[in-house]
This record gives structure tokens, sequence and C-alpha cells, in this order.
């Protein structure tokens, strides 16, 4: 039965990754995974508990890569976010399927996008604690996280539907500058500028 289950959201993995949610039908996930629609019917309600189900196997796939990049003692914020960055982009760009699905087919589910960039800014705020403690001001670091994933997430967004035609290398950089530029100053925000010496 598991495998059943597995099956059919493979299937709907390829199918998502190809086509507008709206261009797949439970008779063609049912066709890709080689099962009846009764099958499909014992573990989903629907194409979209189906889309759910794939996104969230994919986006917990590669939330765990990214976290399996983290060094151990990082030097500094840019020793720990260049990894994680690197690790984001090659893992969408060697699985396209996937990052389509995370990226493109599931914003159509916007209160469930919005669920995951929270879920995503705090997972992001556990692995940058020790290397970027930030502001006292818990409200303030939430809202920088949040910004941070949500920007992030828009740059991939825009480089998948240009066809990920720049390097990912320079992908990753460029994401690595941008958590940089908002995560790299945790001053109050009412506090001065640090004095030149």
């Amino acid at each position: 039965m598991a495998e059943r289950r597995e099956r059919l959201i493979q299937a709907g993995l390829e199918l998502f990754a190809a086509n507008a949610f709206d261009d797949v039908t439970v008779a063609d996930v049912c066709a890709r995974a080689k099962v009846s629609k009764r099958y499909f019917y014992e573990h989903f309600t629907d194409r979209e508990s189906l889309l759910l189900a794939v996104h969230r196997q994919q986006n917990e796939w590669l939330l765990a890569g990214v976290a399996a990049a983290v060094p151990q003692e990082p030097a500094d914020l840019d020793a720990l976010l260049r990894p994680m960055m690197t690790a984001l982009v090659h893992l969408l760009a060697d699985h396209p399927d996937s990052a389509r699905v995370i990226y493109i087919n599931a914003p159509r589910m916007e209160l469930r996008r919005r669920g995951l960039l929270r879920k995503d800014a705090e997972l992001f705020g556990r692995l940058i604690q020790d290397t970027a403690p930030g502001p006292a001001d818990r409200l303030r670091r939430e809202r920088v996280l949040l910004g941070l994933v949500a920007g992030v997430t828009e740059v991939v967004i825009d480089w998948l539907e240009q066809g990920m035609a720049d390097d990912a290398e320079v992908l990753a950089d460029h994401l690595t500058a941008f958590a940089l530029a908002l995560l790299g100053d945790h001053r109050p925000a009412n506090a001065p500028p640090p004095q030149e010496p």
C-alpha cells in the first residue's frame, strides 16, 4: 500500500513538473502510476491533496539537503551561508522536476505557500543561530528571516522561469550576497552606526 502511494506521488511529481496544475487529471496520474482510480482515492481526496503531498515531500527533501550543507564550525556568516546557498541551487539545478513543483506549481496554493515560508524561515534561523545570533528584538529577527526566505524564493522562481539560464554558482553567489546584506547588520534599528577607527 505504501509502495502504491509512493508511485502516485512520483507520478504527481513528474506530471505537475511538466504541466500546469489544471492540465493534470486524476486519470493522468493513475495512468502514469499504473494504478486504478480506486487506489488513488484510497490515498488522496483529489488532485490538490496529491499536489500538497508531493510539495511537502519535495520541500522536506530540499530543506534536508540545505541543512546537510551547514559546516560544523563556520568562521563567519559568509562561510555559513555560501555552502547553504550553493547546496540549494545545485539541488534545484540537478532536480528540475522538484524545483518546478516546489517553486512554480505549488505557489497556486497561496496560504500553504505562506505557511511554508514561515516554517522555512524558522528552520533557517535555527541553522544560522550560532554564527549569526541576531538582534535581541525577536520580532525584527523573525521578519528579517521571513524576508530573506521570501526573497530567495522569488529569485529562485525567476531563475527557473528563465530556464536556469545562468550558472548555478553565479546564482549561489548572488543569493549569498543577498543573505549577507540582510543578515550582516544586527544592530538594533535605532542604534548609531559603528564609529570608523
